[in-house]
């Protein structure tokens, strides 16, 4: 088999595997997450990265203080890891929490008790698919699927074979732990971001990153 055939094979398996959806996942309101019961479809997002939401008029300004909990493994039925193992799950909320306090110490002061002013932040790490090995790579250069990962990268949608994270947030106030917002994400990494496409677990990093990144944007 040549090159060229070879290619266009891949083209191919790309383009099924687009079709198809590949291994990917959509994350619903979770039975065993503790704000299921609240939370409600999010109309108005459009990404689909945030379909559950629960959310309180909350002037986050007046927090300066943060508790993060020890992310969660979610265990529940409805989990979305499929075969992924223990290991690997390790690895990703180990990352998580690293992940996230980095950035909420860019502005809040990390503490461990309770007391004014102060939220207390809860991650579960609900589900992830791992990065195809190879042709997660091969087909950003493949000309079919440089063609579909070009319209995914446009309107941020997920490239083809490469893995995701599922998670939920639910954000409280320490004092009277009053639920404030809770959400249910899917993350990803951007279309043409090779990086992400090498290593199982990369892609999965790379959306725990980005998600980071979200939840502090809802803070400013």
């Amino acid at each position: 088999m040549d090159r060229s055939i070879a290619l266009r094979g891949l083209g191919t398996l790309v383009l099924c595997a687009a079709a198809a959806g590949c291994a990917s996942v959509a994350p619903a309101p979770y039975s065993e997450l503790a704000s299921s019961a609240y939370m409600t479809p999010d109309k108005s997002d459009a990404s689909g990265r945030v379909p559950y939401r629960y959310s309180t008029p909350v002037d986050w300004r007046a927090y300066d203080k943060a508790i993060l909990d020890p992310v969660v493994v979610y265990r529940g039925r409805d989990h979305q890891f499929g075969d992924m193992s223990d290991k690997d799950k390790a690895t990703l909320a180990t990352y998580m929490q690293n992940s996230f306090a980095e950035r909420l110490r860019g502005r809040f002061a990390l503490v461990r008790e309770r007391g004014p002013n102060t939220l207390r932040i809860r991650l579960t790490l609900i589900g992830a698919v791992t990065n195809t090995p190879v042709l997660g790579t091969l087909s950003r250069f493949d000309l079919a699927g440089a063609v579909y990962n070009g319209v995914q990268a446009a309107r941020d949608g997920e490239g083809t074979m490469t893995g995701s994270v599922v998670y939920g947030v639910e954000i409280f106030d320490a004092t009277t732990s009053r639920l404030l917002s809770a959400y249910v994400t899917k993350q990803y990494p951007g279309a043409y971001d090779i990086k992400a496409t090498a290593g199982a677990l990369a892609a999965a990093t790379a959306g725990l990153d980005k998600g980071a990144d979200a939840l502090m944007a809802q803070f400013n």
